[in-house]
């Protein structure tokens, strides 16, 4: 049974770094596509990177690209989201699970099988 469960989500500064990470179990992480999603309050959950089995290639929305990075470890079946340079407007409960249209776009990206999210909350 696949299972994400995701760590590394803290309350920081502006202008801070984080690491988030997300543990798989039951599948090898290198033979999913699996993707970085992120909701807030009142709002829609929608993905915002996403690692393409085999390749590592990653695909990133517009609104993290240059400051986010999406990377993965098969020895520890881990993928990770480094954010640098964090502003308040990325505060939200981030969440990693399969991407079901296979990291084609940012806003295409349809989730299943989530993790239970990890809050980041960025303060100016």
């Amino acid at each position: 049974q696949l299972q994400f469960v995701e760590s590394g989500g803290a309350s920081v500064q502006s202008g801070a770094s984080l690491r988030l990470s997300c543990v798989a179990s039951g599948s090898a992480v290198n033979d999913l596509y699996i993707g970085w999603f992120r909701q807030v309050p009142g709002k829609e959950r929608g993905g915002i990177s996403c690692i393409d089995k085999g390749n590592r290639d990653t695909i990133y929305a517009d609104s993290v690209k240059g400051r986010f990075t999406m990377s993965r470890d098969n020895a520890r079946n881990t993928v990770y989201l480094n954010m640098d340079s964090l502003e308040p407007e990325v505060t939200a409960v981030y969440f990693c699970a399969l991407d079901r249209e296979y990291c084609l776009t940012s806003k295409t990206m349809i989730g299943k099988k989530w993790g239970p999210g990890t809050q980041v909350t960025v303060t100016a």
